[in-house]
């Protein structure tokens, strides 16, 4: 049956596949399936409650091959892939044994999200939230950013017909906002950091009806598009979890809803039950989650982002306390590096994989590389690090590192006298 809500928006029956509720991730109330985040009872942040059907190994495998094979774990109706959207996710999981033997691992993996439709994660959260902008009858689908949920917003919205109104960062590396540019005339630059950004989507959402922010208003639908990393790599694997992962903490949204993803599918019985540890990798100019992990505290101070990476500069990370709470209990650490550690990061990655990867990915590398080198994270064991990003749009971080290794006339001699042989 289908439900009314309070604007006279009918939602379909269906709409939202197995998911039952909205359900507060601190007191636990339930709230019915809507455009809403907060809850009404204590404001705490809103998340997808489900009944699972019984789901088995090949009714997943003969799905597509994109995120839509896991159509029966998302917030979305079972014909999902009928609807214009980017096919995002079931990138590569390759084994990384030439960066694994440069730091000493026995078995890595880099699971290489920057081959998704605009070379980010982020076509994986958007097209959750799209389906759900869908059902609500938004008229516009739109975002704060910094700079990856931009591109990835506005080229979706540009396939599904809908307007789309993105903000970003004024500072932003010029490649994302031209990333964006092209799929929409309503860039919005604005004067401040990533959380300035954010408060003024959230004013505008609260004030203008029909706009469906995705990492805002209709947040709870958007997280969940996270999941499908987890649910890949384990799949991947060969229906395994792995000992040990690290991903980068900008909100935290991804490390939450993969650790989510990993819960699941073993409550499904999906994955034998394993332990496997979680780390965050965070950039040193705005690491507020790394500093807390560090110092014991269960709280998280806001701070100011001075970074490299801006992709991760959230200086007020929505999702830091439950980051907290997954890394201490499957026993990993949140750790931090200089924006110096991050080009090292990027050059590791792309000289010893043929990665070419953002400097959130070379956040995330060079995280790896300082939890072994402090015996945080043990070498031996299967370990899977995520690149979340494509190295094109953040070509400022790491031009003034590379370049020509001679400069020299087209002769052989000339050649030879170099001593590239």
């Amino acid at each position: 049956m289908s439900t009314e809500l309070a604007n006279g928006t009918v939602i379909r029956a269906g709409a939202f596949g197995n998911a039952t509720a909205l359900s507060c991730r601190e007191c636990g109330t339930k709230v019915d399936l809507g455009p809403y985040y907060a809850c009404p009872e204590c404001f705490g942040p809103l998340e997808i409650a489900y009944y699972f059907p019984r789901i088995t190994r090949a009714e997943i495998e003969s799905g597509p091959r994109n995120i839509w094979r896991y159509k029966s774990l998302l917030p979305v109706p079972s014909d999902i892939e009928d609807s214009p959207n980017m096919e995002p996710g079931f990138t590569r999981l390759l084994q990384a044994n030439n960066l694994g033997n440069a730091l000493g691992i026995d078995k890595l993996w880099v699971k290489d999200d920057s081959t998704n439709p605009t070379n980010s994660f982020k076509d994986r959260v958007v097209a959750c939230a799209l389906s759900a902008a869908r059902e609500f009858h938004s008229k516009v689908f739109a975002c704060p950013s910094t700079g990856n949920l931009a591109n990835a917003v506005a080229a979706a919205g540009a396939r599904a017909g809908l307007k789309t109104v993105v903000f970003i960062p004024s500072n932003l590396e010029k490649p994302k906002q031209v990333n964006s540019a092209v799929y929409t005339d309503s860039l919005v630059a604005v004067e401040g950091n990533y959380d300035d950004v954010n408060k003024l989507a959230s004013e505008i959402a609260g004030e203008e009806d029909g706009w469906a922010f995705v990492n805002v208003n209709v947040r709870p639908y958007y997280a969940e598009g996270s999941k499908t990393l987890g649910y890949e790599i384990a799949e991947q694997l060969g229906w395994r979890l792995p000992d040990q992962i690290v991903i980068p903490v900008a909100s935290g949204s991804q490390l939450t809803k993969v650790d989510k993803a990993f819960q699941e599918l073993i409550a499904l019985g999906l994955v034998e039950d394993k332990p496997y540890k979680v780390y965050g990798a965070q950039a040193t100019g705005c690491s507020p989650v790394s500093v807390a992990f560090k110092e014991g505290h269960e709280i998280v101070r806001p701070v100011k982002p001075d970074t490299i990476a801006k992709s991760l500069a959230i200086g007020n990370p929505a999702d830091a306390v439950y980051v907290l709470d997954i890394c201490r209990r499957t026993g990993g650490a949140v750790e931090d590096v200089t924006d110096d550690e991050i080009r090292e990061g990027i050059l590791l990655l792309a000289r010893n994989e043929g990665i070419f990867t953002e400097t959130a990915g070379g956040t995330t590398v060079a995280c790896l590389k300082k939890l072994v080198e402090t015996g945080q994270l043990d070498p031996t064991k299967e370990t899977v690090v995520i690149n979340t990003g494509m190295g094109l749009k953040t070509l400022d971080a790491i031009a003034d590192q590379v370049g020509a290794a001679a400069t020299i006339p087209a002769t052989y001699d000339a050649f030879s006298a170099a001593g590239l042989s």
